[in-house]
């Protein structure tokens, strides 16, 4: 967790944040659901501390049991306020305080991804770096099984020849109307990205976020990334390697074990090899 790269020609601090909220309503707990003998709070900071773009680690919770578990494993917490309804809500309220007030690019990294992948991280940090005008970044990885396609849960992104974000949805986008023809000498084809749910934010833009209204295509695909393309701000979006996994129901934690006792060399999924989601970027904070 060494930050020595320069942002716009200065120093930059990078504060990567792991909103926990208890109060899950699909996995009652979810922060201190045990994992191969950790809360899985736990095993997400463990990850978060070992990409090396970050100058701070910080869990943001408004529930003691998980700021205590936080404490227990030598991390750092803070206690946010009962308000925030998304995760990127309570990420603004930590930039809106004093640890945020020194910090140039915030991460927000979702507290129910025991799985996540240091690189992906620093993959979202650079992104900032390397493209002066975003003000957010995200990743996508491209989808190689049909069936996540079509999945509800698997939220799609569709972006403009520069990179930048053109809508989010759980739909099938881009929808390809007309179906392959024999007498057509190339199938037609279709490239689908499934939006990976780690954002990098700019301190500006962050701060702007909660007084931003929400729109109709946020509450109809309950997804907050929605609400940055309602109010004109423009989303860069970096294709990856790196998967996610989240947990979000009971049957999840099984299999998480199972991805935490693989060893390393197979616990990386390269490019193509997608993890069976349950819902692949959330809207209300790990609902």
């Amino acid at each position: 967790m060494r930050n020595t790269e320069k942002l716009e020609g200065g120093p930059v601090n990078v504060l990567a944040v792991i909103p926990a909220r208890y109060a899950s309503s699909r996995l009652p707990g979810k922060p201190l659901v045990e994992l191969c003998g950790k809360p899985m709070i736990q095993h997400v900071w463990e990850r978060v501390r070992l990409a090396s773009s970050l100058s701070r680690v910080i869990v943001a919770t408004d529930d003691e049991r998980v700021c205590r578990a936080i404490k227990e494993c030598g991390g750092e917490v803070m206690m946010t306020s009962d308000d925030p309804r998304c995760g990127t809500d309570r990420v603004a309220e930590v930039a809106a305080g004093a640890v945020g007030r020194n910090m140039d690019v915030f991460v927000n990294v979702q507290g129910d991804e025991p799985l996540i992948e240091p690189a992906a991280i620093d993959a979202v940090v650079k992104l900032l770096q390397n493209v002066p005008s975003a003000q957010v970044g995200t990743l996508a990885v491209a989808i190689t099984d049909p069936a996540q396609i079509m999945n509800p849960h698997v939220v799609k992104v569709v972006c403009d020849p520069e990179g930048y974000a053109l809508y989010f949805s759980r739909a099938p986008i881009p929808w390809v109307r007309d179906e392959a023809d024999e007498s057509e000498e190339e199938p037609t084809y279709a490239r689908h990205l499934k939006h990976v749910g780690l954002y990098a934010f700019r301190r500006k833009a962050l701060l702007e976020f909660p007084t931003l209204p929400r729109g109709d295509l946020e509450n109809l695909e309950k997804l907050e990334q929605l609400r940055w393309l309602e109010n004109g701000y423009k989303v860069f979006v970096e294709e990856t390697e790196h998967d996610s996994f989240s947990v979000d129901v009971p049957e999840d934690v099984t299999r998480a074990e199972q991805l935490l006792l693989e060893p390393p060399e197979e616990e990386s999924h390269e490019a193509g090899e997608s993890y069976e989601p349950s819902d692949s970027a959330h809207s209300d904070e790990n609902r």
